[in-house]
């Protein structure tokens, strides 16, 4: 198997699609496809933030619904969105208000496709994906070796937020323990969701959520040759988003 797995996009369309291009991807078909048959994978969070998050959710719908040319795996952003979608009472905040104020502007009939399209992706792709004999796991937010291949609420906490408590630190935000560090599974994970300066490899895992959206980076993995290709963000830099050390308990 020959992939390039994709960080959190976060609506960030014109570096999606310069990556794709950099990565050897022609768009001829409206869609990228590679000359020698290598796929897309995609960490979760295509939307929210940026400001191009439905022509995202529709090139990844077509890709990986339509021609079976990508591996999906939902993040949190996703999640929400997708209850949004199905009349679930969601705080339209932190970024949702973007996708939801993109969604509101189209023509009735087009939010309908929009909306079926994507929620038909989340529907049809798996809480994380494990590919490649069980070689490569693509998981929002990561996961520890014994919750591959099982599925339930703790798991899915863990793939769509990481390993959190409830605990918060003084501004608010979410304790996330670190837990690359103690994985000693033989599956490498690519994974995405908190921000970082630099693609990080610890053991075989690997975050390739580089802050496109918060100014930094759109990162692939190439697999199997575990290469990084980025292309730099067009948005404003802040350097407040990216996560810069990291909780151990």
């Amino acid at each position: 198997m020959k992939i390039d797995i994709i960080g959190d996009i976060h609506g960030c369309y014109e570096e999606f699609t310069q990556l794709t291009e950099v990565l050897g991807y022609s768009w001829e078909k409206g869609y990228p496809v590679h000359h020698d048959g290598r796929i897309l994978g995609f960490v979760g969070d295509l939307t929210d933030r940026g400001p191009q998050s439905l022509k995202v959710i529709e090139i990844v719908y077509e890709l990986a619904i339509v021609h079976k040319l990508a591996l999906y795996a939902p993040g949190n952003h996703c999640n929400k969105l997708y209850r949004y979608f199905s009349g679930n009472k969601v705080q339209i905040t932190h970024g949702l208000e973007t996708t939801v104020a993109e969604y509101k502007q189209l023509p009735e009939r087009h939010q309908k496709i929009i909306r079926k399209k994507f929620m038909d992706l989340y529907e049809q792709s798996p809480l994380y994906q494990v590919t490649d004999n069980e070689k490569l796991v693509i998981a929002h937010a990561g996961i520890r070796s014994d919750y591959i291949g099982k599925m339930n609420d703790k798991v899915k906490s863990f793939v769509l937020y990481g390993d959190v408590s409830g605990a918060k630190h003084p501004d608010g935000s979410p304790i996330r323990r670190d837990w690359a560090p103690y994985y000693q599974g033989q599956a490498i994970i690519v994974y995405g969701h908190t921000p970082v300066l630099e693609p990080r490899n610890v053991n075989r895992t690997y975050n390739i959520d580089t802050g496109c959206v918060f100014g930094g980076k759109l990162t692939a993995l190439r697999y199997p040759e575990l290469k990084m290709i980025s292309v730099p963000s067009t948005l404003p830099f802040f350097a407040e988003k990216f996560k810069t050390r990291f909780d151990e308990s």
